[in-house]
């Protein structure tokens, strides 16, 4: 039997992974800089190559498929040891002894914490590092005390802007989270007054509830709040369920729940807000040599899912 060798490359699943991280073509051809055409190209012989179908095609869009949603999980892997063979000679780095002490607020604790954590302990291996969850409020506290190096948080709505530094990593539009079959789903445009006839989950981390309770206010519509939770996986569940919708960052979407069903995610017309994340620490302090290299690490993150 011919052994025929895989054929796809780097190049390919960058493109894929940012089209399914922007949910369109369109917004993955702005953020990579290239034309549409090249990301679809790419896609396309992507598909070739693997034999399975990555993205559903249709007026709207695109959605990702069962099949690429695992093949995801396998890109962002490849993506990921790529960035820490780049850093491989870091020497020095790898070389530096001492502590780092670290904040992070909830909503961001398992989707972008988990896997800068691990790049930097790869790369820095001899930094002993101590990490708190809590809310952020408290983490500014902390901060500007100097109990903390650096926090990865929520930076939308930062109190203290006199007292700390922020740099953003990430900006996450909010975007209306239905399970398949919903009427929503088919509509050609969503509005608030659409969400407002319909029950809410609620996320009531890092001022989620608070900033979605002001912006159904501030257009005059009032939700009807079926369930309120701390947990994004039982926000998951109870929409793919059907028991509710959601309008929350698009940087917790996943189009799976736990058991497997599907969960749709739709643009809302109006001005809605973002939620950004960053890095944060104390104005006017220098930073210790193991917090700029985690600032660092956190950069080429953001910069390689850009590329």
């Amino acid at each position: 039997m011919l052994y025929t060798p895989m054929a796809f490359t780097l190049r390919q699943i960058q493109y894929f992974v940012a089209v399914a991280e922007q949910g369109s073509v369109t917004r993955a051809a702005q953020n990579l800089s290239i034309s549409q055409s090249s990301v679809t190209e790419a896609l396309k012989e992507l598909e070739t190559d693997l034999g399975v179908e990555l993205f559903e095609r249709h007026p709207r869009g695109l959605t990702i498929t069962h099949n690429g949603h695992q093949f995801l999980r396998h890109a962002t892997k490849i993506l990921a040891s790529v960035s820490d063979a780049r850093t491989s000679f870091a020497g020095q780095r790898s070389a530096l002894s001492g502590t780092l002490n670290i904040g992070v607020t909830s909503l961001v604790a398992g989707y972008v914490l988990s896997d800068l954590l691990a790049r930097y302990r790869r790369a820095c291996p001899g930094i002993e590092v101590s990490a708190i969850e809590d809310n952020g409020g408290y983490l500014e506290h902390l901060l500007v005390g100097g109990e903390l190096d650096v926090a990865v948080m929520v930076i939308s709505n930062l109190r203290d802007r006199m007292a700390l530094q922020a740099e953003i990593l990430e900006t996450s539009p909010y975007r209306l989270w239905l399970p398949m079959g919903h009427p929503l789903v088919s509509a050609d445009i969503i509005s608030v007054a659409d969400i407002a006839r319909e029950p809410l989950i609620m996320l009531t981390v890092d001022e989620i509830e608070e900033n979605t309770g002001k912006l159904l206010s501030a257009l005059g519509a009032r939700p009807h709040v079926a369930f309120r939770t701390r947990s994004v996986e039982a926000v998951r569940s109870l929409v793919a369920t059907g028991a509710g919708v959601a309008l929350l960052p698009d940087l917790v979407y996943r189009p799976w729940s736990l058991e497997g069903d599907r969960i749709e995610s739709r643009d809302v017309s109006g001005s809605l807000p973002v939620v950004q994340v960053g890095m944060v620490w104390r104005k006017g302090s220098s930073l210790p040599q193991a917090a700029r290299d985690f600032v660092g690490i956190a950069e080429t993150m953001r910069s390689g899912r850009l590329r």
